[in-house]
């Protein structure tokens, strides 16, 4: 007598299970991809924020720091100080590294300018001394940061090397560069940007041929300052 083979698979119920379980663990890897995602994005964004202020800063230290003091004084008209400074807007006077490609002293203007639906700050450089006849006068504009909410520049200095110096909103025809210049930046991300107190090397001199630089006294105070305002 023969007896017939029970037939062999998975019960409704078994077959459930096992797609419950699937779609739990479907579930748990994703989750688990998307925070992987957004940590790696966090640290992408950082670095990025980082980077931008190091160039920021860079900049300024570079280029500012070195401002020479010196007068337009070759157009023929009434000579005017190199350096003026206003409360969004930059003007001074510096050099590139001897690696870099451009050679001669530049003119930097810093001003905070609207592209479109964001605030950047522009910098615009052209050589200081007029070129001679026949060769290419060259300007380069360069974008330093985007979106940027706020941007303001004050500067500390007095117009008598007898008295204190004073932080002041804008630095306009003046006879010397201020000791320091503060450096207040705010983006549209709100992320947190130092704030940037660069001590210009050389504070005025009366003509383009004689230079005039800081005491080491006058050093030795703006150095104090600095850690005041730091602290």
């Amino acid at each position: 007598m023969s007896h017939r083979k029970a037939n062999v698979g998975f019960t409704l119920i078994e077959v459930l299970i096992a797609m419950t379980l699937l779609g739990i663990m479907v579930v748990l890897l994703f989750s688990s991809m998307k925070i992987c995602a957004d940590s790696w994005q966090k640290g992408e964004d950082k670095i990025t924020e980082v980077n931008e202020v190091a160039v920021v800063y860079q900049f300024f230290q570079h280029h500012l720091s070195t401002a020479l003091p010196l007068w337009k004084d070759f157009t023929g008209k009434k000579k005017v100080f190199a350096f003026q400074g206003k409360n969004q807007e930059l003007q001074f006077v510096s050099s590139f590294p001897a690696s870099a490609k451009k050679s001669g002293l530049q003119l930097f203007s810093l001003q905070l300018i609207n592209d479109g639906d964001e605030q950047i700050i522009q910098v615009s450089i052209t050589p200081f001394y007029p070129v001679a006849e026949g060769e290419e006068w060259h300007k380069e504009e360069v974008t330093l940061l985007r979106h940027v909410r706020n941007f303001s520049l004050s500067y500390f200095g007095s117009d008598d090397a007898q008295t204190e110096g004073v932080w002041q909103d804008d630095w306009l025809i003046k006879e010397s560069q201020p000791r320091l210049v503060k450096i207040k930046i705010e983006r549209d991300d709100e992320g947190f940007w130092p704030e940037m107190i660069v001590e210009l090397k050389s504070k005025g001199i009366s003509s383009n041929s004689d230079n005039q630089t800081l005491t080491d006294e006058d050093q030795t105070a703006d150095e104090s300052i600095i850690d005041d305002q730091q602290e």
